[in-house]
Protein backbone atom coordinates (compact mmCIF):
# COMPACT_ATOMS: atom_id res chain seq x y z
CA UNK A 1 0.00 0.00 0.00
CA UNK A 2 1.15 3.11 -0.73
CA UNK A 3 1.34 5.11 2.96
CA UNK A 4 1.78 8.46 1.08
CA UNK A 5 -1.93 7.72 -0.31
CA UNK A 6 -3.12 6.64 2.88
CA UNK A 7 -1.67 9.67 4.77
CA UNK A 8 -3.51 12.05 1.87
CA UNK A 9 -7.15 10.44 2.43
CA UNK A 10 -6.79 10.36 6.26
CA UNK A 11 -6.43 14.40 5.66
CA UNK A 12 -9.36 14.61 3.16
CA UNK A 13 -11.54 12.75 5.79
CA UNK A 14 -10.50 14.99 8.66
CA UNK A 15 -11.17 17.99 6.56
CA UNK A 16 -13.96 16.41 4.03
CA UNK A 17 -13.08 18.68 2.13
CA UNK A 18 -9.99 18.07 -1.17
CA UNK A 19 -9.72 21.57 -1.21
CA UNK A 20 -8.98 22.39 2.29
CA UNK A 21 -6.84 19.20 2.22
CA UNK A 22 -4.49 20.60 -0.88
CA UNK A 23 -4.31 23.78 1.12
CA UNK A 24 -3.06 22.26 4.44
CA UNK A 25 -0.61 20.00 2.51
CA UNK A 26 0.21 22.71 0.09
CA UNK A 27 -0.38 20.32 -3.23
CA UNK A 28 -2.65 20.59 -5.53
CA UNK A 29 -6.14 19.89 -5.72
CA UNK A 30 -6.15 17.57 -8.58
CA UNK A 31 -3.11 15.67 -6.90
CA UNK A 32 -4.77 15.06 -3.90
CA UNK A 33 -7.89 13.52 -5.59
CA UNK A 34 -5.52 11.42 -7.78
CA UNK A 35 -4.09 9.78 -4.55
CA UNK A 36 -7.47 9.07 -3.19
CA UNK A 37 -8.62 7.77 -6.48
CA UNK A 38 -5.60 5.70 -6.16
CA UNK A 39 -5.93 4.32 -3.24
CA UNK A 40 -9.48 3.19 -4.22
CA UNK A 41 -8.44 1.33 -6.98
CA UNK A 42 -5.59 -0.32 -4.83
CA UNK A 43 -8.55 -1.71 -2.28
CA UNK A 44 -11.20 -1.75 -4.67
CA UNK A 45 -13.43 0.03 -3.20
CA UNK A 46 -14.86 3.25 -2.05
CA UNK A 47 -13.90 5.31 0.71
CA UNK A 48 -16.61 8.52 -0.27
CA UNK A 49 -19.38 9.26 -1.57
CA UNK A 50 -19.41 12.46 -3.52
CA UNK A 51 -22.28 14.56 -3.67
CA UNK A 52 -22.64 17.96 -5.41
CA UNK A 53 -24.84 19.29 -2.37
CA UNK A 54 -23.54 17.10 0.43
CA UNK A 55 -19.79 17.31 -0.63
CA UNK A 56 -17.92 13.93 0.37
CA UNK A 57 -19.34 11.74 2.78
CA UNK A 58 -17.29 8.28 4.04
CA UNK A 59 -18.61 5.38 3.56
CA UNK A 60 -19.01 2.69 5.78
CA UNK A 61 -15.97 1.00 4.69
CA UNK A 62 -14.37 4.37 4.23
CA UNK A 63 -14.88 4.52 8.00
CA UNK A 64 -13.33 1.23 9.03
CA UNK A 65 -10.23 2.28 6.64
CA UNK A 66 -10.12 5.54 8.24
CA UNK A 67 -9.44 4.38 11.89
CA UNK A 68 -7.05 1.47 10.78
CA UNK A 69 -5.31 4.18 8.63
CA UNK A 70 -4.64 6.43 11.86
CA UNK A 71 -3.43 3.36 13.77
CA UNK A 72 -1.28 2.62 10.68
CA UNK A 73 0.12 6.02 11.31
CA UNK A 74 0.63 5.97 15.19
CA UNK A 75 2.47 2.83 14.59
CA UNK A 76 5.00 4.39 12.41
CA UNK A 77 4.95 7.44 14.54
CA UNK A 78 5.74 5.09 17.00
CA UNK A 79 9.01 3.38 15.44
CA UNK A 80 10.50 6.63 14.61
CA UNK A 81 10.13 7.41 17.90
CA UNK A 82 11.68 4.64 19.26
CA UNK A 83 14.64 4.50 16.46
CA UNK A 84 14.96 8.22 18.30
CA UNK A 85 15.42 6.59 21.56
CA UNK A 86 17.88 4.09 20.35
CA UNK A 87 20.21 7.10 19.35
CA UNK A 88 19.60 9.00 22.90
CA UNK A 89 16.92 11.52 21.15
CA UNK A 90 13.30 12.15 21.61
CA UNK A 91 11.93 12.98 18.16
CA UNK A 92 8.09 12.54 16.61
CA UNK A 93 5.29 14.01 17.55
CA UNK A 94 2.57 13.83 20.10
CA UNK A 95 -0.72 14.69 19.70
CA UNK A 96 -3.03 16.26 22.64
CA UNK A 97 -6.56 16.98 23.11
CA UNK A 98 -8.33 19.29 25.61
CA UNK A 99 -11.09 20.83 26.85
CA UNK A 100 -10.51 24.80 26.02
CA UNK A 101 -9.86 25.15 30.31
CA UNK A 102 -7.54 22.75 30.80
CA UNK A 103 -5.47 24.24 27.63
CA UNK A 104 -5.18 27.62 29.35
CA UNK A 105 -4.03 25.67 32.97
CA UNK A 106 -2.15 22.87 33.13
CA UNK A 107 -0.68 22.66 29.38
CA UNK A 108 1.13 26.19 28.96
CA UNK A 109 4.14 25.27 31.44
CA UNK A 110 4.18 21.65 30.84
CA UNK A 111 4.64 22.39 27.07
CA UNK A 112 7.11 24.83 27.79
CA UNK A 113 9.47 22.22 30.15
CA UNK A 114 9.12 19.61 27.31
CA UNK A 115 9.70 22.01 23.94
CA UNK A 116 13.06 22.87 25.92
CA UNK A 117 14.23 19.35 27.03
CA UNK A 118 13.08 18.20 23.68
CA UNK A 119 12.90 20.21 20.86
CA UNK A 120 13.10 17.98 18.29
CA UNK A 121 9.67 16.71 18.99
CA UNK A 122 6.39 18.28 17.63
CA UNK A 123 3.38 19.02 19.82
CA UNK A 124 0.11 19.10 18.52
CA UNK A 125 -3.13 20.22 20.48
CA UNK A 126 -6.66 19.95 19.78
CA UNK A 127 -8.77 21.51 21.85
CA UNK A 128 -12.86 20.72 22.43
CA UNK A 129 -15.20 19.47 24.68
CA UNK A 130 -14.62 16.39 26.87
CA UNK A 131 -17.40 14.73 24.79
CA UNK A 132 -15.07 15.46 21.68
CA UNK A 133 -11.87 14.45 22.90
CA UNK A 134 -13.21 11.33 23.53
CA UNK A 135 -14.66 10.75 20.11
CA UNK A 136 -11.11 12.00 19.22
CA UNK A 137 -9.15 9.55 20.97
CA UNK A 138 -11.83 6.62 20.13
CA UNK A 139 -11.26 7.30 16.61
CA UNK A 140 -7.32 7.75 16.94
CA UNK A 141 -6.87 11.15 16.38
CA UNK A 142 -4.76 12.28 19.04
CA UNK A 143 -2.77 9.71 21.20
CA UNK A 144 -4.08 11.29 25.00
CA UNK A 145 -7.14 13.60 26.08
CA UNK A 146 -7.49 16.16 29.02
CA UNK A 147 -11.05 15.78 30.08
CA UNK A 148 -14.11 16.10 32.83
CA UNK A 149 -15.40 12.64 34.35
CA UNK A 150 -16.92 10.59 33.03
CA UNK A 151 -13.91 8.59 31.37
CA UNK A 152 -15.94 6.15 30.03
CA UNK A 153 -14.30 2.88 29.16
CA UNK A 154 -10.71 4.66 28.84
CA UNK A 155 -7.94 4.08 30.85
CA UNK A 156 -7.46 7.26 33.03
CA UNK A 157 -5.09 9.17 35.62
CA UNK A 158 -6.53 11.57 37.91
CA UNK A 159 -5.35 15.06 37.93
CA UNK A 160 -7.58 16.68 40.17
CA UNK A 161 -11.13 16.97 41.83
CA UNK A 162 -13.56 19.97 40.87
CA UNK A 163 -16.79 20.96 42.09
CA UNK A 164 -19.34 23.50 40.83
CA UNK A 165 -19.43 26.73 43.25
CA UNK A 166 -22.12 29.47 44.22
CA UNK A 167 -20.97 33.23 43.25
CA UNK A 168 -21.92 36.44 43.52
CA UNK A 169 -21.08 40.23 43.81
CA UNK A 170 -19.02 40.64 47.33
CA UNK A 171 -22.17 43.37 48.47
CA UNK A 172 -24.59 40.50 48.11
CA UNK A 173 -26.71 39.09 50.90
CA UNK A 174 -24.59 37.18 53.14
CA UNK A 175 -25.11 33.27 53.00
CA UNK A 176 -23.36 30.39 53.61
CA UNK A 177 -25.11 27.73 51.44
CA UNK A 178 -27.03 27.76 48.06
CA UNK A 179 -29.68 25.55 47.88
CA UNK A 180 -30.67 25.16 44.35
CA UNK A 181 -33.93 24.17 44.76
CA UNK A 182 -35.01 26.71 47.07
CA UNK A 183 -33.30 30.12 45.59
CA UNK A 184 -35.52 32.37 44.55
CA UNK A 185 -33.46 34.11 42.55
CA UNK A 186 -31.84 33.25 38.50
CA UNK A 187 -29.08 30.79 38.52
CA UNK A 188 -27.01 31.15 35.97
CA UNK A 189 -25.46 27.57 35.21
CA UNK A 190 -22.17 27.60 33.50
CA UNK A 191 -21.37 24.49 31.27
CA UNK A 192 -17.60 25.13 30.54
CA UNK A 193 -17.21 21.14 29.41
CA UNK A 194 -19.16 20.24 32.80
CA UNK A 195 -22.47 19.85 30.83
CA UNK A 196 -22.89 16.49 31.76
CA UNK A 197 -22.61 17.15 35.73
CA UNK A 198 -24.81 19.92 35.29
CA UNK A 199 -27.57 18.69 33.38
CA UNK A 200 -27.97 15.09 35.53
CA UNK A 201 -27.77 17.54 38.40
CA UNK A 202 -30.56 19.57 36.89
CA UNK A 203 -32.84 16.07 36.32
CA UNK A 204 -31.40 14.29 39.45
CA UNK A 205 -33.38 17.23 41.47
CA UNK A 206 -35.87 18.80 39.23
CA UNK A 207 -34.18 21.94 39.76
CA UNK A 208 -36.89 24.66 38.32
CA UNK A 209 -35.80 26.05 34.80
CA UNK A 210 -37.87 28.69 34.86
CA UNK A 211 -35.72 30.73 36.90
CA UNK A 212 -32.32 29.44 35.25
CA UNK A 213 -30.38 29.34 31.91
CA UNK A 214 -26.88 27.95 30.88
CA UNK A 215 -23.85 30.07 29.56
CA UNK A 216 -20.99 27.82 27.89
CA UNK A 217 -17.77 30.19 29.30
CA UNK A 218 -16.59 31.89 32.55
CA UNK A 219 -16.41 35.38 31.11
CA UNK A 220 -20.56 35.22 30.42
CA UNK A 221 -21.50 34.06 33.80
CA UNK A 222 -18.95 36.33 35.65
CA UNK A 223 -20.62 39.33 33.86
CA UNK A 224 -23.94 38.27 34.22
CA UNK A 225 -23.38 38.09 37.87
CA UNK A 226 -21.55 41.46 37.87
CA UNK A 227 -24.79 42.96 35.94
CA UNK A 228 -26.65 41.38 38.81
CA UNK A 229 -28.79 39.03 36.22
CA UNK A 230 -28.74 36.20 39.11
CA UNK A 231 -26.36 33.78 41.07
CA UNK A 232 -23.71 32.06 39.39
CA UNK A 233 -22.70 28.52 39.24
CA UNK A 234 -19.72 27.53 38.15
CA UNK A 235 -16.82 24.93 37.97
CA UNK A 236 -14.19 26.21 40.87
CA UNK A 237 -11.26 25.13 38.54
CA UNK A 238 -12.59 26.89 35.75
CA UNK A 239 -13.39 30.21 37.81
CA UNK A 240 -9.87 30.28 39.23
CA UNK A 241 -8.59 30.84 35.43
CA UNK A 242 -10.68 33.34 35.21
CA UNK A 243 -9.62 37.13 37.39
CA UNK A 244 -12.42 37.92 39.34
CA UNK A 245 -13.60 40.08 42.42
CA UNK A 246 -16.76 37.60 43.35
CA UNK A 247 -17.68 36.28 46.35
CA UNK A 248 -17.73 32.03 46.13
CA UNK A 249 -20.32 30.04 48.08
CA UNK A 250 -21.11 26.14 49.08
CA UNK A 251 -23.79 24.90 47.05
CA UNK A 252 -26.66 21.82 47.95
CA UNK A 253 -26.67 19.20 46.29
CA UNK A 254 -23.01 19.40 46.06
CA UNK A 255 -22.03 19.03 42.07
CA UNK A 256 -18.33 17.14 41.92
CA UNK A 257 -16.15 16.21 38.82
CA UNK A 258 -12.54 14.59 38.17
CA UNK A 259 -10.32 15.75 35.71
CA UNK A 260 -8.08 13.30 34.52
CA UNK A 261 -6.12 12.55 31.46
CA UNK A 262 -7.30 9.19 29.40
CA UNK A 263 -5.55 6.95 26.73
CA UNK A 264 -6.37 3.66 25.07
CA UNK A 265 -3.68 2.22 27.14
CA UNK A 266 -1.03 4.21 28.77
CA UNK A 267 1.26 1.15 28.67
CA UNK A 268 0.80 1.18 24.44
CA UNK A 269 1.40 4.85 23.94
CA UNK A 270 4.67 6.06 21.66
CA UNK A 271 7.61 7.15 23.75
CA UNK A 272 6.79 10.60 23.64
CA UNK A 273 3.54 10.94 24.51
CA UNK A 274 4.65 8.63 27.79
CA UNK A 275 6.81 11.05 28.40
CA UNK A 276 4.76 14.46 27.92
CA UNK A 277 1.91 12.86 30.28
CA UNK A 278 5.10 12.23 32.93
CA UNK A 279 5.91 16.10 32.39
CA UNK A 280 2.55 17.24 32.74
CA UNK A 281 1.80 15.51 36.47
CA UNK A 282 5.59 16.29 37.84
CA UNK A 283 4.59 20.22 36.68
CA UNK A 284 1.22 19.90 38.46
CA UNK A 285 2.24 17.79 41.59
Amino acid sequence: MNINNLKIFIKVADKMSITEAANDLYISQPAVSKAVSNLENELEIKLFHRDKKTGLILTDVGKEILLLGRQMLSIENKIFQIAYMEKNLLGGKVKIGSFPVASTTFLPKAIAIFKKKYPGVDIELMEGTSNKVKKWLEERVIDFGIVISPFNNFEYKFLLRDRMVGIMPENHKNIEVIDLNLENENLIFCKAGHELAVSQTIKDYKIDLDKSFTVQNAETVISMVNNHVGIGIISEFVLSSVPNNLKTFEISPLIETEIGVIAHSFSDLPPVATEFINVLFSGNS
